[in-house]
């Protein structure tokens, strides 16, 4: 008798299950939807971007579920005028501004306001003096993406920007990225600015895209960790999250990170329930959007499948080559007005 023939007729079976389990894993749909029929907390949502080919630039991508994404205008420019870093704030007028600069060298900040998201006018210009930042006077003339939160418990707005006081060399191109530091003003109307730029944090190390959001009590800095990634470093260009009681720190040294090394831009949302936390960042160079959940800023957050091409795997889809800018609420009715005046394209596959 031959007592390996169904060992091996055993052990061939197994493998052929274990592929089969592995090709169809499935993870599971992400928290925060709404059953159908019921009413949303949140509405729909506006990502206000720029794209790959088109940097700095204003271009419209709108989601009913705060996962999938279609782009309107036809992918074109949605307003002319308009270079920057899109970032939108809501005001206490219930008019939207957005902020923005010609270049990083650029010396000025220009100031947007919108009644409904489609027609702009120039609100402000300011002229930060950087030099005269407190114990930042080797600041160079940068600023980086300019980003606005209004806080309705001080009735001011926050203005942040990131500004280096290293340039690079041909040694070492990554000690100016490294020597970006979190710059802010504060202003109750983005007309006049109360007095010069601070530094927002008190630790030493590079941060840039530095977006605020308050959640009950707790002010949350959502940034990119600019220090290079190494052994010694390995939280280097990662999404990290700091805390902090009040609008102006002190923050805490931020959390471990929620995304992979080389991610940046980070967008926030609450899903449709507003019991869960959405939080995209890009992996540039315009490579794609990852997306992480939690259903607490403090964590712990799970990143969700997509970008794999497969429409029963992927969990989440935006449109090819989209890159930095901001995600925000809006209502179904602003929605249905974005889309009957620019028209929509459907960009599942």
């Amino acid at each position: 008798m031959d007592l390996t023939a169904p060992i091996f007729r055993t052990w061939t079976i197994v493998p052929a299950l274990f592929l089969f389990t592995i090709c169809n894993a499935q993870q599971p749909d992400p928290p925060g939807q709404v059953a159908e029929g019921e009413k949303p907390e949140n509405e729909a949502y506006l990502f206000a971007h720029m794209t790959h080919e088109d940097y700095g630039r204003l271009y419209y991508t709108v989601s009913l579920d705060g996962l999938h994404w279609n782009t309107l205008n036809r992918g074109k420019k949605v307003f002319e005028d308009y270079h920057g870093h899109p970032d939108i704030a809501k005001g206490p007028d219930n008019r939207y501004y957005i902020a923005g600069n010609t270049s990083d060298a650029s010396p000025d900040i220009n100031i947007w306001v919108s009644e409904d998201l489609i027609s702009w006018k120039k609100h402000s210009v300011y002229t930060p003096d950087l030099k005269s930042t407190p114990d930042y006077d080797e600041a160079l003339q940068r600023i980086g993406a300019p980003k606005l939160f209004y806080d309705e418990a001080s009735n001011q707005f926050i203005m942040t920007w990131h500004t280096p006081h290293k340039e690079g060399t041909e040694e070492d191109p990554e000690r100016y990225w490294a020597s970006q530091r979190t710059l802010y003003v504060l202003s109750k109307d983005l007309i006049s600015f109360e007095g010069p730029p601070k530094k927002l944090f008190n630790w030493e190390f590079g941060t840039i895209d530095v977006i605020i959001r308050k959640v009950e009590d707790t002010y949350y800095a959502i940034l990119k960790d600019e220090t290079y990634p190494t052994l010694y470093w390995p939280t280097g260009k990662t999404i990290r999250i700091a805390r902090s009681d009040a609008l102006l720190g002190p923050y805490s040294l931020p959390q471990d990170p929620i995304s992979p090394n080389f991610r940046e831009a980070p967008a926030l949302i609450p899903s449709p329930d507003g019991k869960i936390w959405y939080l995209y960042y890009e992996q540039y160079p315009g490579v794609s959007y990852g997306l992480s959940i939690a259903d607490n800023l403090n964590g712990p957050w799970y990143q969700a499948s997509g970008y794999t091409f497969f429409s029963d795997w992927d969990k989440y889809s935006l449109p090819a080559k989209v890159r930095h800018g901001c995600m925000l609420p809006i209502s179904k009715k602003e929605y249905d007005t974005l889309v009957q005046k620019f028209g929509i394209e459907n960009n599942e596959k």
